[in-house]
């Protein structure tokens, strides 16, 4: 049984000189093509657009990114470390105060 998937109108990835249409590489027995997908290689970049570049700054309050790390570092341990409590009263409370945001009846 044979499936087609189509790119459901998303632009094609350009492929590297040599590759055939299922993404393997020609010569595949080199250490690249036997390499699981998703491994990355020693020479692979990544280049953000413009649009992500604005978005990155964006994020930023004065400068600095809003994520605080030393709490993200502090919860990372209490989690590992099995002490970590969840409060799903206060999680809740969060949740309808978001929607009610959202929905424009949130109260200032």
């Amino acid at each position: 049984m044979n499936t087609t998937i189509s790119n459901n109108g998303l632009p094609l990835l350009p492929q590297p000189p040599g590759s055939q249409a299922n993404g393997t590489a020609a010569g595949a027995g080199n250490a690249a093509s036997d390499a699981p997908a998703g491994v990355a290689g020693k020479d692979d970049s990544v280049r953000l657009t413009d649009s992500a570049r604005a978005l990155q700054e964006a994020a930023k309050v004065d400068g600095q990114a809003v994520v605080d790390t030393k709490r993200v570092e502090q919860i990372r341990k209490s989690i590992a470390d099995g002490s970590y409590q969840v409060n799903p009263g206060a999680i809740a409370d969060r949740m309808l105060a978001l929607d009610a945001q959202m929905a424009g009846t949130a109260k200032p």
